[in-house]
């Protein structure tokens, strides 16, 4: 036993329901040094996740608070910071939860092993998904590459219950100097967006909470269906949480078992969306070049194009195509966007643009709130072909069937598209105001005609997809 204390370095991890690290520091009565650190890893982040992430941190220091603790913030390198608050504090260990992304598995082995070499305890905890990716194997001890059986092999698996919030966390005798959030300026690139952004988001650990309560409570029943409908509120919308750790999956994952023991017939198709994020951690971990380069080797020879003037089209939502022009407009209102839109923006621009899916996933790190780095690079290139997936190159979405089938009244594209309403809503002129003015686009200017033929892109994309076969 010790009385020196003990550093806990947060990071996706910002709350105090179900989080083992921050039980078991806890536990030990040991002063406790709650730290997040300005790294250049973090410092990396796209503009929406980066001021996302700020204002989260925000609201976890203010939590800690009431628990008698601090949050102290630093930015520097991750070693540097720690082994001066070691020698600031006379702290003995270090506590983190862990991250699987190349940039953070190499950050935090390289900390673990000079921490070790100088005397000082480090720790790494699971919290960020249900189960650690290497714990889960197919029959033969390999990993899994195909979704279903993955979700096979975990829908009857025990997950542990989420653990109570601590009551107290003892604080050192004296607390170490902290940078000011708002010094960090983390909002910075979001320029006139954050404003909009705003009025959308659910910040912090009670407000995720309430969300998964709500949630289950009015939706979950009519969740099979309703997740497809972009204009109803049929989503739990707690990706924006998850991601910063506001709350954790064993908590949602709780919660939809007993929707589904309790008869809603929309909680089993929960827990597989639950389980979809597990799997792009999964590959993520045994496949890490899935985040930048064709999972699929055989695709680094496609004919896809780089940037160009109709991929900034579709970047600015103005391809002429309603529910890719809607998707994409949603996001920069909302800093969210609904999965059906997710897959047909995807594919629209992956197969009726040709271009690349890594300018789309680039796009979508800088503007997304919910920007997650697994279910972003596994998403984008299921959608392209490229990825992880059992459907061929073939499965084109039509924006424009789609949209008939998914959004059948028009109500998703008029709350986004003000070019195609009489009197547009509060949202669709939010977009004019979110994006850049350089952009210089006006609802006033008649809604632009379609970038490319949707029958014709779809002959060169398959055209080009038989090439490559042949």
């Amino acid at each position: 036993m010790t009385d020196a204390s003990l550093i806990l370095w947060l990071r996706r991890d910002l709350r105090l329901t179900d989080s083992p690290m921050l039980t078991e520091a806890a536990r030990t009565g040991r002063p406790l040094i709650p730290l997040f650190i300005l790294d250049p890893e973090t410092e990396g982040l796209g503009a929406a996740p980066k001021w996302r992430l700020g204002l989260g941190i925000g609201a976890f220091a203010e939590a800690l608070e009431a628990l008698g603790a601090r949050l102290i913030l630093r930015r520097g390198t991750a070693l540097d910071v720690l082994q001066d608050l070691i020698a600031e504090t006379g702290a003995d260990a270090v506590w983190w939860h862990r991250l699987y992304d190349r940039a953070a598995v190499a950050r935090d082995t390289g900390v673990k092993a000079a921490l070790k070499a100088q005397g000082i305890g480090a720790r790494s905890f699971a919290g960020h998904l249900l189960f650690e990716p290497w714990e889960v194997e197919t029959g033969s001890g390999g990993f899994y590459r195909v979704y279903t059986p993955f979700w096979k092999a975990l829908r009857d698996r025990h997950v542990p219950a989420p653990l109570p919030a601590p009551k107290r966390l003892t604080a050192p005798a004296t607390w170490p100097a902290s940078d000011s959030l708002d010094a960090w300026h983390m909002g910075a690139a979001m320029q006139r967006g954050a404003a909009v952004v705003a009025r959308h988001i659910h910040v912090g650990e009670a407000k995720a909470l309430d969300r998964l309560d709500r949630f289950i409570d009015r939706c979950v029943d009519a969740y099979a269906d309703a997740r497809d409908l972009p204009a109803v509120d049929g989503t739990s919308g707690l990706s924006e949480n998850l991601t910063y750790g506001e709350i954790g999956p064993r908590t949602i994952w709780s919660a939809g078992w007993r929707a589904l023991h309790g008869g809603a017939k929309g909680a089993e198709t929960f827990l597989k969306e639950l389980v979809w994020r597990e799997f792009a951690y999964h590959l993520m971990h045994h496949t890490p070049h899935i985040t930048h380069a064709n999972w699929k080797p055989e695709w680094d020879a496609f004919p896809w194009q780089g940037d160009s003037k109709a991929a900034e089209y579709w970047r600015r939502g103005m391809t002429g195509e309603p529910f890719v022009d809607a998707g994409m407009r949603e996001m920069y209102v909302t800093g969210r966007m609904h999965n059906r839109a997710r897959m047909i923006v995807a594919s629209y621009l992956t197969k009726h643009l040709m271009t690349h899916w890594k300018l789309g996933l680039d796009w979508f790190a800088e503007c997304l709130v919910d920007w997650d780095p697994a279910s972003n690079a596994m998403g984008w290139q299921w959608a392209s072909g490229s990825g992880p997936d059992s459907a061929p190159f073939f499965r084109i979405f039509n924006p424009a069937t789609q949209v008939e089938k998914f959004d059948p009244k028009a109500e998703y594209r008029h709350r986004f598209i003000a070019e195609l309403s009489r009197n547009p809503g509060p949202d669709a002129l939010s977009f004019f105001d979110a994006v850049p003015k350089s952009w210089a686009l006006d609802p006033a200017r008649p809604y632009p005609k379609p970038l490319v033929d949707l029958a014709e892109g779809r002959k060169t994309a398959l055209a080009a997809y038989s090439a490559r076969n042949s």
